[in-house]
C-alpha cells in the first residue's frame, strides 16, 4: 500500500496507508462512533462530500455483503480507518472493505491515529481535509473548497412507485436510506418516491394517504426555496419528518437551525421522550439542529431532547398530525428502539379517516 495523508486546513497531517483508490479528495471531515455498520454508513446519502472517520479501531473485519448497502452507491468522499482488515470472516461477505472502495472510486487511509484525529475535531470543530499521497498541499484550494448541492446529486430524478396493499405513503428524496423505504414497506404501505424538488400540487396529483420527508445531506437553508411548499404538505397530509426533515418541518414554521461543533454520529445516542420521560438509544447523523430559542410555541411542541447535549431531537405540531425526529427511527445501523415512531405515523393516517388498514 502506499503511504498517504489527510490534511486538515488547520494544518494538522494524519499519516497513514491509502487504500481504495489512489486519488486526491477533498471533503468535510466527520466522525462516526458506532462499532458497527461500517457499510450502511459508507453508502448513507447523508455522507455525501465528507470524508468519514471511524472511532471503532477495527473496521471490515465482517466483509460487505449483498443486502446492507443504504443506496445505490457509495456516498462518503473518502475514509479513514485505525486498521483496514483485509480477510474479512463472514458467511455473507462477498468482498473486502478495500475493494468496495476500489471499485467505487472512493479513496480511504489506514494505520491512522484516529483517536488523535477525533480529539482534533473535537476541539477545532468539523473541518474541511484532503486525504493525499503527498505530505503537503496547497492550503488556499483546500480552504476555498465549496461543497455542491448535493441534494440534487443524490435525489431521485423522477417518481418511482413501491406497489403494496396498504395507505399510499410519499417519499421526499432529499437523500433517502434504503431502510426508511423497507420500514414503510414492511408495514404494508404503498411508496412513491418523489425528486426532493416536487410542489404541494405534484404531491397532491398522487393522492397519499401521508407524506415522509427524508434524511439527506448538506446544509437544510440550501433548501429555503421548498419550505413554503413543504409547509402546505403538511397541513394537508399526515407528515413525518427524519433527519434532515425534520429540520425542514422547523424551518418551514420559522424555526432556525444552527451548525454543531461536530455533529451527532453514532449509534448510542439518548433521547429523552418528553411525553412519558423514557430514554431511547438511537441512531443519529447530523451536522444541524433546530434552535430551540427559534421555535413557535404557538404553533409547534417539542416531543424529544438530547440527554447529553439537550438539543432538539423531536417536535410536533399542535393542529397538523405533523411530526419530526432529529434521529433516525429506522436505524441501520443502531438500536430500534423507536422504530414505532412508523406505526404512530400510520396511526395518525388511519386515526383522519384517509384509510382503513390495519396496522401491524
Amino acid at each position: 500500500m502506499d503511504q498517504g495523508y489527510l490534511i486538515l486546513e488547520t494544518g494538522e497531517v494524519f499519516e497513514g496507508k491509502i487504500i481504495g483508490n489512489i486519488q486526491d479528495c477533498i471533503g468535510e471531515v466527520v466522525f462516526n462512533t458506532s462499532m458497527t455498520g461500517y457499510q450502511e454508513m459508507m453508502t448513507d446519502p447523508s455522507y455525501s462530500g465528507q470524508i468519514l472517520t471511524f472511532c471503532y479501531p477495527l473496521i471490515g473485519n465482517y466483509g460487505i455483503n449483498l443486502s446492507d448497502d443504504e443506496s445505490k452507491k457509495v456516498s462518503v468522499a473518502g475514509v479513514i480507518i485505525g486498521d483496514a482488515c483485509e480477510k474479512p470472516s463472514h458467511y455473507l461477505a462477498t468482498k473486502s472493505l478495500s475493494i468496495q472502495l476500489q471499485e467505487a472510486g472512493i479513496s480511504g487511509l489506514t494505520g491512522v491515529d484516529t483517536r488523535s484525529l477525533v480529539q482534533s475535531i473535537r476541539k477545532s470543530g468539523t473541518v474541511k481535509g484532503v486525504i493525499t499521497t503527498v505530505p503537503s498541499y496547497n492550503k488556499t484550494t483546500l480552504a476555498e473548497y465549496e461543497s455542491p448541492f448535493w441534494v440534487e446529486k443524490v435525489s431521485t430524478k423522477e417518481a418511482v412507485t413501491y406497489n403494496n396493499n396498504g395507505p399510499h405513503v410519499v417519499l421526499i428524496d432529499f437523500g433517502y436510506k434504503k431502510s426508511i423505504l423497507d420500514a414503510l414497506l414492511q408495514e404494508n404501505c404503498k411508496v412513491t418516491v418523489v425528486p426532493y424538488h416536487f410542489t404541494y400540487n405534484q404531491v397532491k396529483s398522487l393522492h397519499p394517504d401521508g407524506v415522509l420527508l427524508s434524511n439527506g445531506p448538506g446544509d437544510p437553508m440550501e433548501l429555503q426555496g421548498q419550505f413554503e411548499e413543504i409547509k402546505k404538505v403538511t397541513q394537508n397530509y399526515p407528515t413525518l419528518g427524519i433527519c434532515l426533515g425534520h429540520q425542514l418541518v422547523a424551518l418551514s414554521y420559522g424555526a432556525i437551525t444552527e451548525k454543531l461543533t461536530y455533529g451527532h454520529r453514532g449509534g448510542n445516542h439518548a433521547v429523552k421522550e418528553l411525553l412519558t420521560g423514557k430514554v431511547r438509544m438511537t441512531s443519529q447523523n447530523h451536522s444541524y439542529v433546530v434552535m430551540e430559542e427559534s421555535i413557535n410555541y404557538e404553533e409547534l411542541i417539542i416531543t424529544y431532547r438530547n440527554v447529553n447535549d439537550k438539543t432538539v431531537e423531536g417536535i410536533k405540531h399542535r393542529k397538523y398530525p405533523v411530526t419530526s425526529v432529529q434521529f433516525h427511527p429506522e436505524a441501520h445501523p443502531g438500536p430500534s428502539d423507536t422504530a414505532h415512531i412508523f406505526t404512530e405515523f400510520l396511526q395518525q393516517i388511519s386515526s383522519l379517516g384517509a384509510v382503513n388498514y390495519a396496522i401491524k
